[in-house]
């Protein structure tokens, strides 16, 4: 299954970037690919649904996914319960940087469910997913530092 993963230093203490990774419903005014973002059920202070639509690669991308929220930890686990793609789990995470600022991260594996053009469409999403996450993380870093 294909997997992407990226990363970027954020110039904002890891406190203040982990409240930026969870507040999922601000998405959509500081990141453009985000279309809409809605909290679908709470429950509790560590697990929600969220439900997403995502513009990527002039197409949008729907579903519907849990989420699993671990404060200490800084990590929040996702897996898609319904919608575009057959398989979708992934997790953000904040680690302290050396210069007091944060190492953001998030991490998705996915299957299109189309298994006999996955070995043509696969990459295609890959790279896709990869630009969609950049631009997530760099969107982040905007709001936290104002950086252009």
């Amino acid at each position: 299954m294909p997997r992407v993963a990226v990363e970027l230093h954020i110039a904002a203490p890891p406190d203040r970037s982990w409240e930026a990774v969870v507040d999922v419903e601000s998405y959509p005014a500081c990141m453009d690919s985000v279309r809409s973002l809605t909290v679908v059920e709470q429950r509790g202070p560590r697990e929600r649904t969220t439900a997403w639509s995502v513009l990527l690669k002039g197409s949008v991308l729907e579903w519907t996914e849990d989420e699993r929220i671990d404060e200490a930890a800084r990590r929040f686990d996702f897996h898609q319960v319904s919608g575009d793609l057959a398989h979708f789990v992934g997790h953000w995470a904040i680690r302290p940087a050396e210069d007091g600022g944060s190492l953001v991260s998030l991490h998705v594996e996915f299957d299109i469910g189309i298994p006999l053009l996955a070995e043509m469409l696969n990459p295609v999403a890959a790279t896709a997913l990869r630009e969609n996450a950049e631009q997530m993380l760099t969107a982040l870093e905007r709001r936290l530092t104002g950086a252009a």
